[in-house]
């Protein structure tokens, strides 16, 4: 016997002609669906809130949508979704998502705008729930901010594939009701720039060895090419750059090292100081003699997080062609034990001369880092910012909420503050106390010790600590994305994998810069 609620559901299904399930005759390279917008109520007695594009597709249906989604449940949350089937002939499928309350903006609690944030979730959820259906090309309601709504789509519908024989379906989309407009574009970069960094830290290490990566990366600036300018240096050039610390990780690998160098010229200025961007490469961390657990070990493929995004975000801005010179470097190795690897107790002489204790081996981040940091200052940066999964402590500190951010500059801090608050990505302070300086400069053989004197205690600061004694330009940042390197389903319109992040709060800092006088 039939409920009431589901009698007076199908009586309206079969006043409208609507039909449950879309025509087995449409292919999926065919078939279309939509995604519209509703906000949550204001009052309990209000009508259905939706965004204008839904309103004008009511009535474009003589409001079925309206009646059909008052009919079919109870009003849609923030972050849900409900779908309808034949309301619209050139739309079989309609998903209809909630994105919470009007007229939010950013949130002080919360360090994000909050419309931004829900448009991002509730399009990647209708793009995902239409993908799931096989539909091959999809129209999104913008939602009053084409950006977000294409970073949704763009960023939801990513899933790392390449290597299974069954994939879903590719979605294209663009937005409904309107042409592609300029903020649509710009979220659709950001998007892909995000992704491929997803791609290059999902990938398995044996086919993203640093050669590889190096050559991947070589491959997407070649549009670019009249602007951006790709080295990479061999183990030669290492060596005769007399960057001791990083060797001393790259010899235990059969892997040659690749320290890869990016010059992104958006400007003609040729005077204008550039901003480095410094990525730990790490392709694969076992964690050398030190080794690591073998639990979990295979995600260390993603170590390279940190180069992954740097080169990620300077590919996004060439695309974008930002007006600013930006100077990507990318220290490319392996991790391995080996009758060569670095052992504990060994002391290694970074660029700049100072000796450095490795006592413990799975801290060789901050070894091929301090190397490249050295090397950044040789280009007279405006800033200097380094990215790294550096270490296990700041996940345990900040999760996967925020990106823990080490500055010695407020400057810098305040500008990548309000650019992460734009894409949603979110940094946070940290400390770089003498307190911690003290703890890695206490060495019984070198000037410096690789891991703190407290092994335990505050381990993402006296890493950072560590970074800043190779350190000497007024504006530097450290960005320990350790927590954020992976989404488990934290982050609504990332699927489970490896996040890509920060890789947009980079793009956005350096846009932030270029429009700066």
């Amino acid at each position: 016997m039939l409920i009431p609620f589901r009698r007076v559901l199908l009586t309206a299904i079969r006043k409208h002609n609507c039909r449950l399930f879309s025509d087995s005759n449409i292919t999926s390279s065919t078939r279309k669906g939509l995604v519209l917008g509703v906000y949550e109520k204001q009052l309990d007695n209000d009508g259905v809130h939706f965004t204008e594009a839904a309103a004008a597709f009511d009535r474009t249906v003589s409001g079925k949508l309206s009646e059909m989604l008052s009919i079919s449940g109870p009003p849609l949350k923030k972050g849900k979704s409900r779908i309808f089937y034949g309301l619209h002939q050139d739309f079989p499928s309609v998903v209809v998502v909630g994105l919470g309350k009007s007229g939010t903006g950013v949130c002080g609690n919360e360090n994000w705008d909050n419309c931004k944030e829900s448009i991002r979730a509730a399009v990647s959820v209708g793009c995902r729930q239409l993908q799931d259906l096989e539909v091959a090309h999809v129209e999104v309601d913008t939602c009053g901010d084409g950006q977000s709504a294409a970073e949704g789509a763009v960023l939801g519908l990513f899933e790392y594939d390449e290597l299974k024989s069954k994939k879903k379906v590719r979605v294209t989309t663009q937005p409904h009701g309107s042409s592609v407009d300029s903020a649509w574009k710009k979220g659709v970069l950001y998007g892909n720039g995000q992704n491929l960094a997803r791609q290059l830290m999902e990938a398995p290490a044996n086919h993203i060895t640093p050669t590889v990566f190096a050559n991947t990366i070589e491959q997407k600036l070649l549009p670019f090419a009249h602007k951006v300018t790709v080295y990479k240096r061999p183990q030669s050039w290492i060596e005769s750059e007399q960057m001791g610390a990083f060797l001393s990780v790259s010899k235990g690998s059969e892997e040659p090292p690749i320290f890869l160098e990016l010059h992104y010229k958006g400007t003609s200025d040729s005077a204008q100081p550039p901003l480095v961007l410094v990525g730990k490469g790490i392709t694969f961390d076992s964690g050398g003699i030190s080794l690591k657990p073998s639990s979990g070990m295979d995600a260390m493929r993603a170590d390279m997080g940190g180069a992954a995004t740097v080169c990620s975000a300077i590919v996004t801005a060439a695309a974008l062609n930002l007006p600013i010179n930006i100077i990507g470097l990318a220290p490319l190795c392996e991790n391995m034990p080996s009758g060569k690897a670095n052992k504990p107790g060994d002391v290694v002489r970074a660029k700049n001369g100072k000796t450095i204790q490795v006592d413990n081996t799975d801290a060789e981040g901050r070894l091929i880092l301090a190397d490249a940091l050295c090397y950044a200052h040789s280009f007279k940066p405006r800033a200097i910012i380094n990215a790294a999964t550096l270490t296990g402590a700041m996940d345990v500190a900040l999760g996967s909420a925020a990106t823990g951010a080490f500055t010695n500059s407020n400057w810098l801090w305040e500008r990548l503050h309000k650019a992460s608050i734009i894409t949603g990505d979110r940094v946070w302070r940290m400390p770089l106390f003498q307190h911690y300086t003290r703890q890695i400069t206490d060495s019984a053989l070198a000037d410096l010790n690789n891991v703190g004197k407290y092994s335990r205690s505050g381990g993402a600061c006296t890493a950072a600590a560590f970074l800043r004694e190779f350190v000497t330009a007024d504006h530097w940042a450290h960005l320990d994305i350790a927590g954020v390197m992976s989404n488990k389903d934290e982050v609504p319109y990332l699927r489970k994998g490896m996040s890509g992040r920060p890789t947009r709060t980079l793009v956005e800092f350096a846009a932030g810069l270029a429009s700066e006088p």
